[in-house]
């Protein structure tokens, strides 16, 4: 699996991540193979920003050196850097774009899942398009963008609204590959203001 480069200058680096491979190193000697590792082999000063889930491709974004890290970790928590992804999803949806606003927790017994917590959980939004309609398979293609950024985010919320993610071996059926792609990064260069908008197709 090879990881595209989009984006590298002395502050940042952007990827475009394969699906299968991990963003940060897991335990176990067999999954030290990461985007940071090979992104550190070529460039020592590389940390992460934010991590993709394993079975996630698309863009993620990496810094060069600690005071970029800061700077862009900031950003990520002012909802500064805008993120969307490309979904395929099962069933036809009925609005062309909504919202889905539902909090959401941890599932501790069945970790790593999350779940809608309405008692406990955090404020969760995330924003659709529908792409296209495929009526012959019950499929829909979505643009996403997660306004906030939680853990597995986009996948328990197409889950609880009756549509999870063609290939979702957590929230729905593995039958296939993850069908979620980030697809785009919106975010002000961490050194000098600039704005970036990068962006990466969807291998499927």
């Amino acid at each position: 699996m090879s990881v595209r480069v989009i984006f590298a200058d002395d502050a940042l680096i952007v990827v475009d991540k394969p699906a299968g491979l991990l963003s940060v190193p897991g335990r176990g000697s067999d999954k030290h193979d990461c985007v940071a590792a090979r992104m550190q082999a070529l460039h020592p000063d590389a940390l992460v920003v934010h991590r993709l889930d394993m079975a996630t491709s698309g863009l993620m974004l990496m810094a060069r050196g600690a005071e970029a890290q800061r700077r862009l970790s900031v950003a990520f928590a002012q909802r500064a850097v805008h993120k969307r992804y490309v979904a395929e999803v099962h069933g036809a949806l009925t609005a062309e774009a909504g919202k889905i606003d539902l909090p959401l927790g941890a599932d501790w017994p069945n970790r790593p899942r999350q779940q809608v917590d309405r008692e406990r959980g955090r404020p969760s939004l995330t924003r659709y398009r529908v792409l296209s309609i495929d009526a012959a398979r019950q499929r829909s293609r979505l643009s996403l963008e997660p306004v906030t950024g939680r853990s597995h985010q986009v996948r328990v919320h197409l889950q609880a609204i009756g549509h999870p993610i063609v290939g979702d071996a957590l929230y729905g059926a593995a039958d296939e590959r993850l069908m979620l792609h980030a697809s785009e990064l919106r975010l002000a260069h961490p050194f000098g203001g600039q704005g970036l908008h990068l962006r990466s197709d969807p291998p499927f």
